[in-house]
């Protein structure tokens, strides 16, 4: 599902690649919200990234390459 950002009152949906959610099981039974301890440092970076105002940062334009293919979603780009 595309993430909406919105500027002055206006939604814009943005057109990046969007991953799976985390509580999606998918071929394996097992779905990646179990595998990660609740403790652990990435949910610290995860919920850091979350807060953050990346449109305000500069995160709000994408400028598709000429294979007109969506960019990854800066936040997820962030997290790695």
């Amino acid at each position: 599902m595309p993430r909406n950002r919105k500027i002055r009152g206006i939604f814009f949906v943005m057109a990046y690649i969007q991953g799976q959610a985390r509580d999606q099981t998918s071929l394996f039974p097992v779905s990646l919200e179990d595998l990660i301890p609740e403790d652990h440092l990435v949910r610290v970076i995860d919920a850091f990234v979350a807060k953050l105002d990346l449109i305000r940062l500069g995160f709000d334009k994408a400028v598709p390459k000429s294979t007109r293919r969506p960019s990854y979603d800066p936040a997820d780009q962030l997290k790695l």
